[in-house]
């Protein structure tokens, strides 16, 4: 099972965007935040960017959301950070033995599965949006305090 660290770092992301809208944040302070370096966090801003989810501003405002969070799903920030190659849940082994009863026929007998179970996942995601995360971000920060 594979899925990239860059869908919760873009979630992470959005999430401050919204939460410092009235301020704007840094790369450098979402870098900061995710405990990763800014080049990272400016390559899946770059990525949200050409998904029409954020607009990018040089200098101290940074990125902004041009669009609602309850107007974006965790749907769209998976298609928008992971490459088309990488938005499949599961990877099948590329050069199984053709030879071997198993390596010439486990692809056709999982295919069918391994879509059932992508589709039922990117449902999921289409089901919630950004702002449900916020939102659970914020109870939870409520009930530690």
């Amino acid at each position: 099972m594979k899925i990239s660290s860059r869908f919760s770092v873009a979630i992470h992301i959005l999430s401050l965007l919204h939460l410092n809208k009235a301020t704007g944040i840094t790369s450098e302070s979402l870098a900061a935040s995710v405990n990763t370096n800014p080049v990272v966090i400016r390559r899946i801003i770059g990525q949200l960017k050409n998904a029409q989810l954020v607009a990018n501003h040089r200098g101290s405002k940074g990125a902004t959301l041009i669009r609602n969070l309850d107007e974006i799903t965790l749907l769209d920030v998976y298609r928008a950070v992971d490459s088309v190659e990488e938005n499949n849940l599961f990877q099948i082994h590329e050069h199984p033995n053709p030879a071997c009863l198993v390596g010439a026929n486990i692809e056709e007998a999982l295919n069918e599965s391994l879509i059932t179970a992508q589709k039922k996942m990117e449902n999921q995601l289409e089901s919630e949006t950004v702002a449900n995360i916020v939102n659970r971000i914020l109870k939870i920060d409520e009930t530690k305090r």
